[in-house]
Protein backbone atom coordinates (compact mmCIF):
# COMPACT_ATOMS: atom_id res chain seq x y z
CA UNK A 1 0.00 0.00 0.00
CA UNK A 2 1.39 3.38 -1.08
CA UNK A 3 1.56 5.91 1.77
CA UNK A 4 1.39 8.76 -0.71
CA UNK A 5 -1.91 7.38 -1.99
CA UNK A 6 -3.24 7.39 1.56
CA UNK A 7 -2.36 11.07 1.83
CA UNK A 8 -4.22 11.68 -1.47
CA UNK A 9 -7.22 9.86 0.00
CA UNK A 10 -7.25 12.07 3.11
CA UNK A 11 -7.12 15.30 1.09
CA UNK A 12 -9.90 14.13 -1.25
CA UNK A 13 -12.00 13.11 1.76
CA UNK A 14 -11.55 16.63 3.13
CA UNK A 15 -12.34 18.56 -0.08
CA UNK A 16 -14.86 16.10 -1.60
CA UNK A 17 -13.84 17.59 -4.97
CA UNK A 18 -11.38 16.04 -7.43
CA UNK A 19 -10.14 19.32 -8.98
CA UNK A 20 -9.67 21.05 -5.61
CA UNK A 21 -7.89 18.03 -4.12
CA UNK A 22 -5.59 17.69 -7.13
CA UNK A 23 -4.73 21.39 -6.95
CA UNK A 24 -4.00 21.21 -3.22
CA UNK A 25 -1.80 18.17 -3.75
CA UNK A 26 -0.04 19.68 -6.77
CA UNK A 27 -0.84 16.71 -9.03
CA UNK A 28 -3.08 16.13 -12.04
CA UNK A 29 -6.65 14.87 -11.72
CA UNK A 30 -5.82 11.66 -13.65
CA UNK A 31 -2.99 10.93 -11.18
CA UNK A 32 -5.38 11.43 -8.27
CA UNK A 33 -8.03 9.22 -9.87
CA UNK A 34 -5.43 6.53 -10.51
CA UNK A 35 -4.31 6.59 -6.85
CA UNK A 36 -7.88 6.35 -5.50
CA UNK A 37 -8.77 3.57 -7.95
CA UNK A 38 -5.72 1.61 -6.80
CA UNK A 39 -6.78 1.96 -3.18
CA UNK A 40 -10.34 0.84 -3.95
CA UNK A 41 -9.13 -2.15 -5.95
CA UNK A 42 -6.77 -3.18 -3.15
CA UNK A 43 -9.48 -2.87 -0.51
CA UNK A 44 -12.20 -4.34 -2.68
CA UNK A 45 -14.75 -1.64 -1.77
CA UNK A 46 -15.67 1.84 -3.10
CA UNK A 47 -14.38 4.68 -0.95
CA UNK A 48 -16.24 7.52 -2.72
CA UNK A 49 -19.53 7.95 -4.54
CA UNK A 50 -20.85 10.76 -6.74
CA UNK A 51 -22.90 13.49 -5.06
CA UNK A 52 -24.09 15.78 -7.83
CA UNK A 53 -21.04 17.55 -9.23
CA UNK A 54 -19.00 16.60 -6.18
CA UNK A 55 -18.16 13.32 -4.47
CA UNK A 56 -18.58 12.05 -0.92
CA UNK A 57 -17.27 9.24 1.21
CA UNK A 58 -19.13 5.96 1.26
CA UNK A 59 -19.71 4.24 4.60
CA UNK A 60 -16.64 2.13 3.81
CA UNK A 61 -14.71 5.33 3.11
CA UNK A 62 -15.77 6.88 6.44
CA UNK A 63 -14.60 3.81 8.34
CA UNK A 64 -11.33 3.65 6.43
CA UNK A 65 -10.66 7.39 6.89
CA UNK A 66 -10.67 6.99 10.67
CA UNK A 67 -7.91 4.38 10.54
CA UNK A 68 -5.89 6.20 7.88
CA UNK A 69 -5.88 9.36 10.01
CA UNK A 70 -4.74 7.41 13.07
CA UNK A 71 -2.14 5.44 11.13
CA UNK A 72 -0.60 8.41 9.33
CA UNK A 73 -0.72 10.39 12.57
CA UNK A 74 1.33 7.71 14.35
CA UNK A 75 3.79 7.53 11.44
CA UNK A 76 4.25 11.30 11.58
CA UNK A 77 4.84 11.10 15.32
CA UNK A 78 7.45 8.42 14.69
CA UNK A 79 9.17 10.56 12.08
CA UNK A 80 9.18 13.54 14.43
CA UNK A 81 10.58 11.39 17.25
CA UNK A 82 13.36 10.04 15.04
CA UNK A 83 14.22 13.59 13.97
CA UNK A 84 14.32 14.57 17.65
CA UNK A 85 16.63 11.67 18.46
CA UNK A 86 18.99 12.80 15.72
CA UNK A 87 19.07 16.31 17.16
CA UNK A 88 22.25 16.53 19.22
CA UNK A 89 20.61 18.85 21.77
CA UNK A 90 17.45 16.77 22.23
CA UNK A 91 16.62 13.10 22.60
CA UNK A 92 16.13 10.50 25.29
CA UNK A 93 18.70 8.20 26.92
CA UNK A 94 17.88 4.95 28.71
CA UNK A 95 20.61 4.51 31.33
CA UNK A 96 21.20 1.42 33.45
CA UNK A 97 23.45 1.26 36.51
CA UNK A 98 24.37 -1.12 39.29
CA UNK A 99 23.37 -0.56 42.92
CA UNK A 100 26.65 0.95 44.13
CA UNK A 101 26.92 3.36 41.19
CA UNK A 102 23.59 4.93 42.10
CA UNK A 103 25.09 6.24 45.34
CA UNK A 104 26.97 9.10 43.76
CA UNK A 105 28.71 8.73 40.40
CA UNK A 106 25.64 8.26 38.16
CA UNK A 107 23.66 11.20 39.62
CA UNK A 108 26.82 13.31 39.56
CA UNK A 109 27.60 12.62 35.89
CA UNK A 110 24.02 13.16 34.69
CA UNK A 111 23.64 16.36 36.71
CA UNK A 112 26.94 17.75 35.39
CA UNK A 113 25.88 16.87 31.83
CA UNK A 114 22.51 18.62 32.22
CA UNK A 115 24.12 21.75 33.69
CA UNK A 116 25.14 22.73 30.17
CA UNK A 117 22.19 24.76 28.75
CA UNK A 118 22.69 23.03 25.39
CA UNK A 119 21.97 19.66 27.02
CA UNK A 120 18.95 20.52 29.15
CA UNK A 121 16.47 19.22 26.58
CA UNK A 122 17.98 15.72 26.74
CA UNK A 123 15.90 13.46 28.98
CA UNK A 124 16.84 10.28 30.87
CA UNK A 125 15.19 7.09 32.07
CA UNK A 126 16.99 5.08 34.74
CA UNK A 127 17.10 1.39 35.62
CA UNK A 128 19.01 -0.17 38.50
CA UNK A 129 20.04 -3.83 38.53
CA UNK A 130 22.88 -6.32 38.46
CA UNK A 131 25.53 -6.13 35.77
CA UNK A 132 24.29 -9.23 33.95
CA UNK A 133 20.66 -8.04 34.01
CA UNK A 134 21.57 -4.62 32.68
CA UNK A 135 23.82 -5.93 29.90
CA UNK A 136 21.04 -8.31 28.84
CA UNK A 137 18.71 -5.29 28.54
CA UNK A 138 21.39 -3.38 26.63
CA UNK A 139 21.68 -6.19 24.08
CA UNK A 140 17.87 -6.32 23.89
CA UNK A 141 17.84 -2.57 23.03
CA UNK A 142 16.01 -1.66 26.23
CA UNK A 143 18.99 0.40 27.43
CA UNK A 144 21.36 2.71 25.57
CA UNK A 145 24.24 2.64 28.05
CA UNK A 146 25.14 0.76 31.23
CA UNK A 147 27.40 1.82 34.11
CA UNK A 148 28.60 -1.31 35.90
CA UNK A 149 31.31 -3.84 36.62
CA UNK A 150 32.72 -5.95 33.80
CA UNK A 151 30.15 -8.65 32.88
CA UNK A 152 31.05 -12.16 34.01
CA UNK A 153 28.65 -14.36 32.09
CA UNK A 154 28.59 -12.80 28.62
CA UNK A 155 29.34 -15.56 26.10
CA UNK A 156 30.50 -13.23 23.37
CA UNK A 157 32.29 -10.07 24.52
CA UNK A 158 32.32 -8.83 20.91
CA UNK A 159 28.70 -7.80 21.46
CA UNK A 160 29.66 -4.92 23.76
CA UNK A 161 32.19 -2.12 24.16
CA UNK A 162 33.76 -1.58 27.59
CA UNK A 163 35.11 1.87 28.46
CA UNK A 164 36.87 2.17 31.82
CA UNK A 165 35.56 5.31 33.52
CA UNK A 166 36.32 5.18 37.27
CA UNK A 167 37.80 3.07 40.05
CA UNK A 168 35.82 2.43 43.21
CA UNK A 169 37.60 1.90 46.52
CA UNK A 170 37.06 -1.49 48.15
CA UNK A 171 36.74 -1.14 51.92
CA UNK A 172 36.21 -3.21 55.05
CA UNK A 173 32.88 -2.92 56.88
CA UNK A 174 32.62 -3.87 60.56
CA UNK A 175 29.79 -3.44 63.07
CA UNK A 176 29.73 -0.32 65.25
CA UNK A 177 32.07 -0.57 68.26
CA UNK A 178 33.81 -3.62 66.75
CA UNK A 179 37.31 -4.54 68.04
CA UNK A 180 38.72 -3.65 64.62
CA UNK A 181 36.90 -0.31 64.61
CA UNK A 182 38.33 3.14 64.08
CA UNK A 183 39.54 3.46 67.64
CA UNK A 184 42.35 1.19 66.44
CA UNK A 185 43.03 3.19 63.27
CA UNK A 186 41.30 3.86 59.98
CA UNK A 187 42.66 0.81 58.10
CA UNK A 188 42.76 -2.95 58.56
CA UNK A 189 44.60 -5.84 56.95
CA UNK A 190 42.67 -8.60 55.25
CA UNK A 191 44.11 -11.15 57.67
CA UNK A 192 42.77 -9.15 60.61
CA UNK A 193 39.37 -8.75 59.00
CA UNK A 194 38.89 -12.39 58.00
CA UNK A 195 39.33 -13.62 61.57
CA UNK A 196 35.59 -12.95 61.65
CA UNK A 197 32.76 -14.51 59.59
CA UNK A 198 32.35 -12.85 56.17
CA UNK A 199 29.09 -11.48 54.79
CA UNK A 200 29.89 -11.92 51.10
CA UNK A 201 28.51 -10.91 47.72
CA UNK A 202 26.77 -13.68 45.81
CA UNK A 203 27.92 -14.93 42.40
CA UNK A 204 25.34 -12.68 40.69
CA UNK A 205 27.25 -9.60 41.81
CA UNK A 206 29.76 -7.94 39.51
CA UNK A 207 31.88 -7.19 42.60
CA UNK A 208 32.42 -10.85 43.40
CA UNK A 209 35.43 -11.45 41.05
CA UNK A 210 37.30 -8.39 42.35
CA UNK A 211 36.78 -9.39 45.99
CA UNK A 212 37.71 -13.01 45.27
CA UNK A 213 40.95 -11.81 43.61
CA UNK A 214 41.81 -9.67 46.64
CA UNK A 215 41.29 -12.60 49.02
CA UNK A 216 43.10 -15.12 46.76
CA UNK A 217 46.12 -12.81 46.39
CA UNK A 218 46.43 -12.75 50.20
CA UNK A 219 46.22 -16.56 50.35
CA UNK A 220 43.30 -16.54 52.76
CA UNK A 221 40.24 -18.76 53.07
CA UNK A 222 37.31 -16.84 54.60
CA UNK A 223 34.49 -18.29 56.65
CA UNK A 224 31.54 -17.15 54.53
CA UNK A 225 28.45 -16.96 56.71
CA UNK A 226 25.93 -15.34 54.35
CA UNK A 227 25.89 -14.41 50.65
CA UNK A 228 23.77 -11.54 49.30
CA UNK A 229 23.49 -9.66 46.04
CA UNK A 230 22.66 -6.17 47.27
CA UNK A 231 24.79 -3.75 49.30
CA UNK A 232 22.21 -2.77 51.88
CA UNK A 233 21.44 -6.40 52.75
CA UNK A 234 25.13 -6.99 53.43
CA UNK A 235 25.34 -3.79 55.47
CA UNK A 236 22.27 -4.83 57.48
CA UNK A 237 23.81 -8.14 58.51
CA UNK A 238 27.11 -6.47 59.39
CA UNK A 239 25.27 -3.83 61.42
CA UNK A 240 23.59 -6.55 63.48
CA UNK A 241 26.93 -8.25 64.13
CA UNK A 242 26.54 -11.36 61.96
CA UNK A 243 30.02 -10.77 60.57
CA UNK A 244 32.21 -8.38 58.61
CA UNK A 245 32.19 -7.52 54.90
CA UNK A 246 34.31 -6.31 52.01
CA UNK A 247 32.26 -3.70 50.17
CA UNK A 248 32.71 -0.78 47.78
CA UNK A 249 32.91 2.72 49.14
CA UNK A 250 29.34 3.94 49.64
CA UNK A 251 29.45 7.72 50.23
CA UNK A 252 25.79 7.98 51.25
CA UNK A 253 26.09 5.26 53.91
CA UNK A 254 24.91 6.44 57.33
CA UNK A 255 27.86 6.40 59.73
CA UNK A 256 25.88 4.68 62.48
CA UNK A 257 25.15 1.62 60.31
CA UNK A 258 28.68 0.21 60.02
CA UNK A 259 32.24 1.43 60.33
CA UNK A 260 34.10 1.65 57.02
CA UNK A 261 37.87 1.06 57.15
CA UNK A 262 40.47 1.31 54.42
CA UNK A 263 41.63 -2.12 53.34
CA UNK A 264 45.38 -2.55 53.51
CA UNK A 265 45.94 -4.59 50.32
CA UNK A 266 47.89 -3.99 47.10
CA UNK A 267 44.85 -3.44 44.87
CA UNK A 268 42.06 -1.96 46.92
CA UNK A 269 39.81 -0.82 44.09
CA UNK A 270 37.22 -2.11 41.65
CA UNK A 271 37.16 -1.07 37.98
CA UNK A 272 33.86 0.32 36.67
CA UNK A 273 32.83 0.76 33.06
CA UNK A 274 30.51 2.52 30.67
CA UNK A 275 29.13 -0.27 28.47
CA UNK A 276 27.58 0.25 25.05
CA UNK A 277 26.42 -2.13 22.35
CA UNK A 278 28.97 -2.92 19.66
CA UNK A 279 28.26 -2.03 16.00
CA UNK A 280 25.04 -0.32 17.07
CA UNK A 281 23.63 3.01 15.89
CA UNK A 282 24.11 5.70 18.54
CA UNK A 283 21.83 8.73 18.45
CA UNK A 284 23.41 12.18 18.43
CA UNK A 285 22.35 12.90 22.02
CA UNK A 286 23.63 9.51 23.17
CA UNK A 287 26.95 10.07 21.40
CA UNK A 288 27.21 13.50 23.02
CA UNK A 289 26.52 12.03 26.47
CA UNK A 290 28.99 9.16 26.00
CA UNK A 291 31.76 11.58 24.97
CA UNK A 292 30.95 13.75 27.99
CA UNK A 293 31.13 10.75 30.36
CA UNK A 294 34.54 9.67 29.04
CA UNK A 295 36.00 13.18 29.23
CA UNK A 296 34.48 14.04 32.61
CA UNK A 297 35.62 10.82 34.30
CA UNK A 298 39.11 11.00 32.79
CA UNK A 299 39.68 14.59 33.90
CA UNK A 300 38.09 14.31 37.35
CA UNK A 301 38.94 10.76 38.39
CA UNK A 302 41.33 8.65 36.28
CA UNK A 303 43.94 11.36 35.54
CA UNK A 304 43.96 12.38 39.22
CA UNK A 305 43.97 8.79 40.53
CA UNK A 306 40.88 9.59 42.58
CA UNK A 307 38.78 6.66 43.75
CA UNK A 308 35.04 7.05 44.11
Amino acid sequence: MNLRHLEFFMVLAKTEHMAKAAEELGISQPSLSYAINNLEEELGVPLFEKDGRNIKLTNYGKIYLKYVKEGLGELNKGSEYIAELLNVNKGHINLGFTFTMGQNIVPEIVRQFLKDPQHNQVTFSFKQGTTDELVHDLLDDKLDIVFSSEPRNLKNNNQINLTHIVNQEIMAAVPPHHPLGKQNGDSVTLKQLLQYPLIAYSEQSGLRPTIEDIITNEGLNPNVRIEAIEDHTIIGFVHWNFGVAIIPHLPQLAQDQVELLHLDVKKNYHRLFAITKNNHFMTSSMSLFFDFVCKYCKENYLDKNILI
